[in-house]
């Protein structure tokens, strides 16, 4: 057995290129490929900013994603705090190789593992001297030279950096969730139908409060539209946030049924308008726009 192990929030591209080593390397020895991730996430149970933290994938979503990489089997462990004090000997010895039969390991540049904390010099030690053969891959950067990480996409995520984020990414990020009702203001008032989702996964993070140009899914097909993310000011003071995606060219019910909504370009911020008549204006603006952007894109 072939075994990168690690959290993987987001699968990004350097997450990408370690599974790939392993795929590739599962196949040159005649083995199976398999990754050992956790839920829920660390920093939940640890409680290291656990009131704040948000995901980049739900379990679903990495699994998905890890499969669609080839990977032929994926193991969850649930982490406890008992699991996270296991050493990275420990872990490596118990798990991974009496547990999963590893005989390799993957590791990234920064792969990191253990109540330890060991850096990946001291990993692929420690590996190799319980008789595992290690696999090291480089580390990758962006277009700006900079290191890829679950955090700095969520920071990008977390200010509307959706076109930045995608980059590091490798895909563009998506939330998932069910239609809910809503008060219709939308489609009674401002002559914008708008479905207002419910997350599936409530730790998935959302971005920062905006419009965006995005890609909907629901019915088994696609189409795009535009979603506003925040508080909706004009309409009435409070601090929950909704998520509402103005679909077009759609006329459809779909409440209560599945929907993703991919980020596609942040239009513009979350504004205050004086009246109902200023926001239909503006959301007219921004459907010009986005179908504008939309053509450029072909």
């Amino acid at each position: 057995m072939v075994i990168a192990t690690g959290f993987f929030d987001g699968v990004h591209i350097g997450h990408r290129l370690v599974i790939g080593r392993l795929v590739e390397a599962a196949a040159d020895r005649g083995d199976e490929s398999m990754v050992v991730t956790f839920w829920p996430h660390p920093r939940t149970v640890l409680q290291q900013e656990a009131r704040t933290f948000r995901l980049l994938s739900s379990l679903r979503e990495k699994e998905a994603m890890l499969k669609d990489l080839g990977v032929g089997r994926v193991e969850v462990i649930r982490f406890t705090r008992e699991f996270g004090a296991l050493t990275t000997s420990d872990y490596l010895k118990e798990y991974l190789i009496d547990r999963y039969g590893a005989k390799a390991i993957v590791l990234g540049y920064d792969n990191r593992m253990g109540s330890d904390a060991r850096d990946a010099g001291s990993v692929r030690k420690i590996a190799m001297d319980l008789g595992l053969d290690v696999i090291m891959t480089d580390e990758v950067t962006s277009a700006a030279g900079s290191g890829i990480s679950s955090t700095r996409i969520r920071k990008e995520i977390g200010a509307g950096n959706v076109k930045v984020a995608a980059g590091m990414l490798g895909y563009n990020y998506s939330l998932y969730g069910v239609v809910v009702s809503g008060e219709q203001i939308g489609s009674r008032i401002l002559g914008f139908p708008t479905a207002n989702m419910q997350l599936y996964e409530p730790l998935k993070l959302v971005p920062a409060n905006g419009v965006y140009l995005v890609m909907v899914n629901t019915l088994g097909q696609d189409y795009y539209g535009m979603c506003n993310i925040g508080t909706r000011p004009t309409v009435r003071e409070g601090n929950a946030v909704t998520i509402e995606t103005n679909i077009f060219d759609f006329d459809e019910d779909i409440y209560g049924l599945d929907i993703r909504v991919t980020f596609l370009r942040k239009i513009r911020d979350e504004i205050r308008f004086s009246s109902f008549t200023q926001l239909k204006a503006q959301l007219a603006r921004d459907r010009f726009y986005c179908k504008r952007v939309l053509d450029e894109l072909g």
